[in-house]
């Protein structure tokens, strides 16, 4: 599980540094699917994995900004950044024990939900790796060629 985590935070590196490339006025321009827009899904998928993982699994108090207070590539990429510093961490730290501890999840209708701590693990990548695909679409849809979302060739197994 962790190299999975390794490559999305490589891909994520990949896609920060692809905007950066990028004319400023595509990263926030409407788009359809997904949030609509390259930039706030970015931060969309830092938020969520700091959210479930530190705010969720190790219960700590975070703050989420909402987008407009970070609504920068510079500062997406420093909040990312900040998150990453808390998330990483315990997902190196991470234990078969952790497997099956639950942990309850408050859902917007205000309603209880207890999840393993595996599934959430799991259910951080694997929405990763869904919005990158939204991102490579909206790539090719401006005439780009998208991070390459492919595990092979990354480095991470040896």
């Amino acid at each position: 599980m962790i190299k999975l985590f390794e490559y999305n935070w490589q891909v994520r590196k990949d896609w920060f540094g692809w905007c950066g490339e990028i004319n400023p006025d595509e990263l926030l321009k409407k788009r359809t699917g997904g949030l609509g827009y390259i930039l706030p899904t970015l931060y969309h998928i830092a938020a969520v994995e700091y959210g479930w993982i530190c705010g969720g699994i190790q219960g700590k108090e975070i703050y989420i900004p909402p987008f407009d207070e970070v609504a920068s590539l510079k500062q997406v990429i420093d909040f990312s950044n900040r998150c990453h510093e808390e998330v990483a961490p315990f997902v190196y730290g991470w234990s078969d024990s952790f497997e099956n501890r639950v942990m309850i999840d408050i859902t917007d209708d205000g309603e209880e939900e207890a999840h393993a701590w595996g599934e959430v693990m799991r259910h951080v990548i694997v929405h990763e790796i869904h919005h990158i695909g939204q991102l490579s679409v909206w790539a090719r849809e401006i005439g780009e060629a998208p991070v390459s979302a492919n595990l092979i060739g990354r480095g991470l197994f040896g």
